[in-house]
């Protein structure tokens, strides 16, 4: 499906059109899936959050927000901070859990997004983002553009409307800091 379809798509969704949010996602689950497997693949160890239910639980919570898109762009790029909250707000909860709370865990499928070993950096990771964050949303934006929806640099251009040339920039610039930042807090 073409750009333009899914942003009609959108558009219909915006203007209340009922089930049109049901098409938009049924039109952009593959994209989703394809984004939360190369998400899988950044995290290694025992698996404990599956990519279907990622996608599942962002798509709630973007529905359930009654936000009206501009554009592809802009549903990808909503798409990307509903991914990050999914993966935060989980590895959070796991966290809380194996500090002696909680009860025994289900996995449902094989193809798991978070693993146990790796929610200590996320959660790292986004304390570092809240600090670019607050210094630079932006390069936030294209963090989580780039590794939380696993968008490409064009597709990250286009969802914060803003040149690929600067996409770039951002990315490096980002990267590092956010690398010293977390490598600061290992420290700490």
């Amino acid at each position: 499906m073409q750009a333009n379809d899914i942003t009609r798509l959108l558009k219909a969704a915006g203007d209340g059109g009922e089930g049109a949010m049901d098409d938009v996602f049924e039109v952009v689950y593959p994209r989703l899936k394809e984004i939360a497997r190369a998400r899988r693949r950044g995290w290694q160890g025992a698996h404990t959050m599956n990519t279907t239910g990622l996608i599942h639980e962002a798509y709630l919570k973007i529905a359930g927000s009654g936000a009206s898109f501009e554009n592809r762009g802009h549903f990808f790029a909503t798409t990307a901070r509903a991914m990050r909250q999914v993966l935060i707000n989980y590895a959070e909860h796991r966290s809380a859990r194996k500090r002696g709370g909680g009860v025994s865990e289900v996995t449902l499928y094989d193809d798991d997004a978070v693993t146990e070993d790796s929610i200590d950096e996320l959660l790292t990771l986004n304390d570092a983002l809240k600090k670019l964050e607050a210094m630079s949303p932006r390069q936030a934006q294209v963090v989580e553009c780039l590794f939380f929806a696993g968008l490409n640099i064009a597709e990250t251009a286009e969802a914060l409307d803003i040149s690929p040339a600067t996409v770039k920039r951002d990315w490096a610039t980002a990267r590092a800091w956010l690398y010293r930042e977390m490598q600061a807090g290992d420290h700490a």
